[in-house]
Formats: structure tokens, C-alpha cells, sequence
């Protein structure tokens, strides 16, 4: 199947299964997890709801016809006020495009859409050992140190 999807950043709605699908090949390929992207796969149904909610974003930086970049993101409605906050979950471009501008594209069309949508601010997590992300991220927002705790379900 062909892409005809033009060159730039998309955000993904609900038919873009496709697109996703290579958006989740290209996370596990960048971030060393292909089993953790690509052994269970979302069906097209599931991916239709994600893609069509009102709270989860994916944004794809398409070259050449490929998925090379791409950003995962939530936002997440306030109760103390009628505003959001976008959290980007997942963030990455493939290691050939890296350094060329591709994540700061996605962020500045982040930024933009969650203006539309009256986000007051985007925040995200990096590893401290992640010194690229980092950087990228102390260029565009204010470091905050914070604890990270993981709360086991059973």
C-alpha cells in the first residue's frame, strides 16, 4: 500500500492506521524495543477509537513517504480549572534524521495545537542518562526535578 501522505508533520486521526502502525515500528526501531512496538500490534478498531479520542495525540514527521519521526502525547483535562496539559509520552526520529529539526517540529505542532485547545503548558519526562533529550528539552522549557514513582496495578 502506498502512502499518500505529503511530506511534514500530520497529526493522526482516526483512518490512519497506517501510519501508525510505521509511527510504532519506528519508536521500537529508535528506542532499541521493537518487541515492545511491534510484537502486539493494536488492531485497526483500537487504533480507530485512540486516533479518534479526545485525549490522546499522535503526531508523525513524514520524509520521502516514511514515518521518520514521531510523537505520542496525552492530554489531560483539569479539575481545579477549565484548562488542560499536554504530557508527550513518547518522542522519537529515526537515527538517520536525527539532529536535522524533526523533533522540535513536532513539539512546535504540539504547541500549536494545544493553544487551540486551551492547554496552559506541555510537559514532559526524560532519563537523565538520555543527555539528547535532555538538551533538546532544556532548550524549549524550564527544568523541573521531580520523583518518578511506578505504582503496580496487582
Amino acid at each position: 500500500m502506498r502512502d499518500e501522505t505529503p511530506d511534514g508533520v500530520k497529526l493522526l486521526g482516526p483512518d490512519d492506521s497506517v501510519l501508525m502502525h510505521a509511527m510504532l515500528a519506528m519508536f521500537g526501531e529508535a528506542f532499541g524495543e521493537p518487541a515492545t512496538y511491534g510484537d502486539a500490534l493494536p488492531g485497526d478498531d483500537y487504533l480507530k477509537r485512540l486516533l479518534g479520542s479526545d485525549t490522546f495525540l499522535a503526531l508523525a514527521a513524514v520524509r520521502d513517504g516514511a514515518v521518520v519521526g514521531g510523537l505520542a502525547a496525552y492530554e489531560l483535562k483539569k479539575f481545579e480549572r477549565e484548562r488542560s496539559e499536554i504530557y508527550i509520552y513518547d518522542l522519537a526520529v529515526a537515527e538517520a534524521h536525527r539532529r536535522t529539526g524533526i523533533a522540535t517540529a513536532l513539539i512546535e505542532e504540539l504547541k500549536r495545537i494545544a493553544a487551540k485547545r486551551g492547554a496552559w503548558v506541555i510537559f514532559v519526562q526524560a532519563d537523565p542518562v538520555d543527555a539528547p533529550a535532555v538538551a533538546l528539552y532544556s532548550q524549549l522549557g524550564i527544568r523541573e526535578e521531580v520523583l518518578h514513582f511506578d505504582i503496580a496495578v496487582e
